[in-house]
């Protein structure tokens, strides 16, 4: 294959530095003409179609900033690719393997984080893994979850540079064409951009799962989702039924009960562990997972096969009685429910903690789903479609399987674009931890306000 060169002039009066890249079917930057491509211009021998107006490229655009997609990030910049549209230093270097950026529909950092419960506590939260690079600053028990990541996250993003924009909401992807090894289009609410490859790390706190039960819309009283929970003193003098058998079930039962009566009632039996799992009893919990999702299947939380971890306010919790589990009732009337045994249970509140489904709804167009319901997957990279990857989904789902996971969704990535090289260049193993051309490292200039 014959290298081309690519004239990138990042802004007016910007001196131009020559880059050598493949010619590639797949790569926009290959025309006859110069041309401005999302900041770049570029020189080629072939033709090629006009660039749609207001159209932004990247190589690769991640989607979502929360644990997920700020690993991702810090991988993707770690070996070596860079802002798009942007210039390190006000020119390109020499070699890269391309560019990124991350859309967040957020206003601001955290993720998901930041809609939680004021009441979550940082000493009460379900465990944080620190982000790659750089870890959490001193923690203070008592503050709100809510207000100490957000801090995290901003400082992160700020102090590695990050190419984070928001707030913006993807709508679709979609493919441009049916070359297997062609571009994505992004559709977004700033606009369309077309890249190579996604990550998707958009998590599921937007899509709360809410089961349906007899009777359900005749009810007078109040039923939200654990993503509405404000704090506990609304429900004063009020019994609260509260449905789930998740972490955030048990902890909000524990919190609520200290102000009002509550009742709690799951599908299944809970399972609980007096100790928190050893390195073997997890890796075969996420196993189970990861086995559901290279089937096809809709991918299953890991706390069902985790079980729950007895600490010792939940200790607490049990010895008032707090939680004596029910057996689901059988249908909703104006104020009660039916039990399963056919009594009734006056009650003004419903609080359903059952959990979430992954916020996909986006790449419908790409018809990922398969009889299964689910998607099936190989590690992060969905298996009918090499140049999607899902981080934050099924067994990546938690803090630490996240950031593992945008590291394995840069390394496919990686390899994906290979045949687009020039040539080889110094070993990006993600095992190395050496700096290098491809490998710059990224030192951090910010200071965290912990």
């Amino acid at each position: 294959m014959t290298p081309c060169p690519l004239a990138l002039n990042a802004r007016a009066n910007t001196p131009m530095k020559w880059v050598r890249l493949v010619r590639c079917s797949s790569n926009p930057l290959w025309s006859r003409k110069p041309r401005k491509i999302a900041g770049y211009e570029a020189a080629g021998p072939d033709a090629a179609e006009p660039v749609e107006a207001g159209l932004q490229t990247a190589d690769v655009v991640v989607i979502g900033a929360g644990q997920a997609g700020l690993s991702a990030a810090y991988h993707l910049q770690r070996r070596g690719f860079l802002p798009a549209g942007q210039t390190s230093g006000g020119e390109m270097a020499a070699e890269f393997p391309g560019s990124y950026v991350v859309l967040d529909a957020e206003a601001g950092p955290e993720g998901a984080w930041r809609h939680r419960w004021q009441s979550l506590r940082m000493a009460t939260v379900n465990g944080i893994s620190d982000l790659p690079g750089i870890p959490k600053p001193d923690i203070d028990p008592a503050e709100p979850s809510s207000g100490f990541l957000s801090r995290y996250f901003g400082d992160y993003e700020e102090g590695l540079g990050l190419n984070v924009v928001r707030p913006v909401k993807v709508h679709s992807v979609s493919r441009e064409d049916n070359d297997p090894s062609g571009r994505l289009r992004i559709g977004t609410s700033a606009g369309k951009w077309s890249a190579r490859a996604v990550i998707n790390a958009t998590g599921t706190w937007t899509r709360p799962f809410w089961p349906i039960y007899p009777g359900q819309s005749s009810f007078r009283g109040r039923q939200l989702h654990v993503a509405d929970y404000v704090a506990a003193e609304e429900f004063r003098g009020q019994h609260v039924i509260v449905v789930g058998g998740g972490i955030s079930a048990v902890g909000l039962l524990d919190e609520i009960s200290q102000v009002t009566s509550t009742r709690w009632f799951t599908r299944r039996e809970p399972v609980w562990r007096d100790a928190a799992f050893d390195q073997k009893a997890g890796h075969d919990a996420v196993a189970l997972v990861d086995e559901r999702v290279r089937l096809g299947l809709p991918p299953q939380s890991v706390v069902s096969v985790t079980g729950l971890i007895s600490t010792p306010s939940l200790r607490a919790a049990a010895e008032r009685g707090v939680l004596d589990r029910h057996p689901m009732f059988t249908g909703i009337e104006p104020t009660r429910v039916r039990l399963a045994d056919g009594s009734f249970l006056a009650a003004g509140v419903i609080l359903w903690a059952t959990g979430f489904r992954a916020e996909l709804e986006h790449l419908a167009p790409l018809h990922l789903r398969g009889p299964g319901g689910g998607i099936a997957m190989d590690g992060t990279q969905v298996a009918a479609e090499k140049r999607v990857h899902l981080i934050g989904y099924g067994p990546s789902s938690s803090t630490i399987g996240a950031n593992r996971a945008g590291r394995s969704a840069v390394a496919g990535i990686l390899k994906m674009l290979e045949h687009c090289s020039p040539d080889p260049g110094p070993d990006r193993s993600l095992d190395s931890g050496t700096p290098g051309r491809a490998d710059p490292g990224i030192p951090f200039h910010g200071r965290f306000t912990g």
